[in-house]
């Protein structure tokens, strides 16, 4: 049972790692996007430098991102397997 609630602790502890990875992201580049428009005055809605520098920051971050999740999914992945094995081995050596 302690082994249970361990996973899951370890499980939750990390998604809330990763969704806070995520806000901090996302914080990090509204800070940059603040930054581009203080320093690249807004000309409306063309396609100059300005939109350019924010798009690809987006583009930066929404990568960033997913593959944290991406290696935090694998990681959880993996844990469950390995925790289930130690627990399908230790119940088998208890028999």
């Amino acid at each position: 049972m302690a082994l249970t609630q361990g996973k899951e602790g370890g499980t939750a502890r990390l998604m809330d790692s990763i969704e806070e990875a995520g806000t901090a992201s996302l914080e990090a580049l509204r800070r940059f996007a603040d930054t581009v428009d203080s320093v690249f005055p807004h000309l409306g809605a063309d396609e100059g430098p300005r939109r350019k520098i924010i798009d690809s920051a987006f583009k930066m971050t929404e990568q960033l991102v997913s593959t944290s999740t991406q290696l935090a999914q694998k990681i959880l992945e993996v844990t469950e397997t390995e925790i289930g094995g130690s627990d399908k081995r230790t119940t088998q050596s208890t028999k």
